[in-house]
């Protein structure tokens, strides 16, 4: 196997978006990935200024989610992104999810995984059956005070 750090494309969290930032930091805290895309927002006037502002090719940042997985598709193995991070709200986390999966992304979300029962279900067939992974964060868990609090139920 290659050793290089992943490429990250990643979908929502653009100017305005705290959880975004949050995401972004925690991806890249252990130097294994890098972020090479992203669908930051719908509105396109904020989607082109935040890929500016993380210093992203203008090539690399799209308008939206589906001109994302559609373009990065279309590059050599070597270039296009690995896995996409969709950190939108959490009714927009289902119609991209799938649509990467589908087109062989891997994808990492943050709770909740979708916004119905249904979506999950239908989501876990979608993984089934493309093989894809589909990665759940639950981004609390990094917290320090909330591994102070484990220590402490735990007896340490």
């Amino acid at each position: 196997m290659e050793n290089r750090k992943l490429r990250m494309g990643m979908i929502g969290g653009g100017q305005g978006s705290f959880i975004g930032a949050v995401h972004r930091s925690a991806a890249l805290l252990d130097g294994k990935i890098d972020l090479v895309c992203g669908a930051f927002s719908s509105r396109p006037d904020v989607a082109i200024d935040s890929g500016k502002d993380l210093a992203l090719p203008s090539d690399r940042v799209y308008s939206s989610f589906q001109e994302m997985i559609e373009k990065e598709k279309e590059l050599p193995e070597d270039i296009r992104m690995d896995f996409v991070s969709i950190v939108t709200p959490n009714n927009v986390h289902f119609e991209p999810a799938v649509l990467a999966l589908k087109n062989g992304f891997h994808v990492v979300i943050d709770k909740p995984v979708t916004f119905t029962l249904q979506e999950a279900e239908e989501l876990a067939k979608v993984v089934e059956e493309t093989g894809m992974m589909l990665c759940l964060t639950h981004t609390y868990v990094g917290y320090p005070m909330v591994k102070q609090a484990k220590e402490l139920v735990q007896g340490k």
